[in-house]
């Protein structure tokens, strides 16, 4: 008898989503793979790096960090969460204005995007992301949030535009476009009328053709519609990209055996670090990262659907979108399907901040996924608004209650 006491116990003691931490394993052991493959080979100019595992012990340590990150926001109440929401956010605006602050904020190929940070550097605008989806999950939660209030849907327009300024001061047309994209689908996804969506995107058309016109974004979408008017130029990089996959065929060159990496594809171990997957692993190595991302994709989406509470629901959507749809720009960028941007693949990229936002997501998504918290938390018109939500992407014929 004890003992089916304690076995009933057991049982209802839930765990976390151990799939959603597999893929997420699996897509660092690839990344590691293809950062050291792509950075073992030391050109003698680069006079300060003395040894082949200097980019892989660096990216290594990142992901103790991370790993470190992970564990505390995967114990952490999310209760806790909610309520840092708007201190998180302005704690993020601060750290985005220190770029511009002399001694702190750092250059690097004309732009000011990171501050100094021991041991490293970081980039706020990745905390920015982490911390707009938080307080969008707080904001759509709130019981005075009404789908159909322009005061509820233009709060969060306000303050998305006020980051995406910052972010254009630096310059970062990439984290700004990519906060848009975020802003924008977490509130499709609360069930905000399409013609307040509609509106504001319209009326950033100007603003953005008149953004593109800047003479090195211009070079950019030029040489994206024809990389090879230009392929010593502004068309090298996404050329020599082209080359990496078409090396690589269908099983690929072999691992180490890449070309480009040889002073050919910059930022190999960086943002198109998924090309260096093709060349080196073929249409076979390049299939199975997209699938493990889209698996990870499918787990954050179960996790959201599974949540009993508004917050809890809009947070888990909002982290799946935050690393799903910079994957996703991350691989149309790199096969030529938009014009070149600065984001690195999630979780597989070299770079210490981006992986170390994603992986307290993921640690977040882990403690969603344990279920223990969804009856504490407020649920006002949590039937309505997702019921609102699922008209407006699947329509009222798709609907089922």
């Amino acid at each position: 008898m004890v003992s089916q006491q304690t076995d009933n116990k057991t049982s209802m003691v839930k765990t976390y989503d151990r799939l959603l931490l597999l893929f997420m394993i699996l897509l660092l052991a690839f990344g590691a793979l293809m950062i050291y493959s792509s950075t073992a080979v030391v050109s003698p100019n680069e006079t300060d790096i003395v040894s082949e595992f200097y980019y892989f012990k660096r990216h290594l340590f990142t992901v103790v960090l991370g790993a470190l990150a992970l564990i505390v926001f995967c114990n952490i109440k999310l209760s806790y969460v909610r309520k840092g929401a708007v201190p998180l956010l302005v704690f993020s605006f601060i750290l985005l204005a220190l770029v511009f602050v002399p001694d702190i904020g750092i250059t690097a190929g004309g732009a000011r995007r990171w501050i100094k940070l021991w041991p490293s550097t970081f980039q706020p605008s990745e905390l920015v992301k982490l911390s707009m989806v938080v307080y969008l999950a707080r904001h759509m939660s709130q019981p005075e949030y009404h789908i159909d209030r322009f005061s509820s849907f233009i709060q969060p327009i306000v303050v998305m535009i006020l980051f995406q300024v910052i972010f254009l001061k630096q310059p970062d047309f990439g984290a700004t476009i990519s906060l848009g994209l975020l802003t924008f689908g977490m509130l499709y996804i609360s069930g905000t009328k399409l013609r307040y969506l509609g509106s504001v995107f319209v009326l950033s058309i100007p603003v953005f053709i008149k953004l593109s016109m800047e003479p090195y974004r211009l070079k950019r979408i030029l040489s994206f519609i024809d990389p090879y008017k230009d392929p010593l130029g502004s068309g090298f990089q996404l050329v020599q990209s082209f080359i990496a996959f078409g090396s690589g065929g269908f099983t690929g060159l072999g691992l180490g055996e890449s070309k480009q990496k040889l002073a050919y594809l910059p930022a190999s171990h960086t943002d198109f670090i998924f090309s260096m997957v093709g060349e080196e692993l073929g249409l076979i190595g390049a299939t199975i990262v997209m699938l493990l991302f889209v698996f990870l994709f499918i787990r954050g989406m179960s996790i959201a659907n599974k949540s009993k509470s508004p917050f809890i629901y809009f947070l888990a959507y909002g982290l799946v979108l935050l690393i799903s749809l910079q994957a996703l720009i991350n691989f149309a960028v790199v096969t030529g399907l938009v014009p070149t941007k600065g984001l690195p693949l999630p979780f597989m990229s070299y770079g210490g901040s981006a992986l170390m936002v994603n992986m307290i997501a993921i640690g977040i998504l882990l403690k969603i996924s344990k279920g223990e918290e969804d009856e504490l938390l407020p649920k006002n018109n949590y039937r309505v608004t997702r019921r609102a939500a699922r008209r407006t992407i699947y329509g009222r014929k798709g609907y089922r209650p």
